[in-house]
């Protein structure tokens, strides 16, 4: 019976922070909302355990802050944090890439970020940016899945999950990602060919064109927080 309650209570605060998080991160809770825990678990219908254990894994991963007495607030992103979650990983990602093309991995290996670049491309004829959206944040979850050095995954996830707010906002105020889009597709073709340092200059410079187009756009909305 014991185990049993505890294996219920893990699944509320699983299920409370994969609420919270994706609120977050859809901008449904926009940066600098505050509220305390009774607050916020009467938004979710739930009681105030999980949800503060829930508010407790957002804070270490840079999404929320407690505020004693006061509950949370989300925390924004602006966009010196931009440039250096970019800077980050523009080391962290093409070292993952090269790493992964060395061992020459299979097509059944490549499968899913085939698939992730294949829905990117459909994404753009039909247009459908979130769609979009969702398939390169795949294809980059993936590509250091397939690394598999745990480590690198949970702290660029992180990252990822960081800036993904900032991006969304953005999507839709830059041109259509045809360039970006490519960039993958080469970086795709790099892999099957086993070409390490050809793999390390494209993702380099994909990252590199990218953090450059975002934070020029940040400036020109005159916007310092997300």
């Amino acid at each position: 019976m014991q185990a049993r309650g505890m294996e219920q209570g893990a699944s509320r605060v699983g299920d409370a922070y994969t609420r919270l998080k994706a609120e977050i991160l859809s901008n449904r809770l926009l940066p600098g909302f505050q509220a305390t825990e009774p607050e916020i678990a009467e938004r979710l219908g739930m009681s105030r355990t999980p949800v503060r254990e829930a508010l407790i894994r957002l804070q270490a991963e840079g999404l929320v802050e407690l505020v004693p007495r006061r509950g949370a607030r989300i925390l924004p992103v602006s966009a010196a944090d931009m440039n250096d979650i970019y800077e980050i990983l523009t080391a962290l990602e093409p070292h993952a890439a090269a790493e992964l093309a060395l061992r020459r991995p299979d097509a059944q290996v490549l499968a899913p970020l085939e698939e992730a670049t294949s829905d990117m491309e459909a994404a753009l004829e039909k247009p459908d940016l979130d769609a979009w959206a969702a398939a390169d944040d795949r294809f980059h979850r993936t590509l250091l899945e397939l690394h598999g050095n745990d480590r690198l995954t949970a702290i660029a996830s992180t990252l990822f999950d960081q800036a993904h707010r900032a991006r969304m906002v953005t999507l839709r105020m830059r041109d259509m990602p045809h360039r970006s889009t490519a960039e993958h597709r080469e970086i795709l073709g790099a892999l099957r060919r086993g070409d390490a340092e050809g793999v390390r200059r494209l993702f380099r410079d994909h990252r590199e064109r990218a953090a450059r187009e975002l934070l020029h756009i940040l400036e020109r909305m005159g916007l310092p927080q997300f």
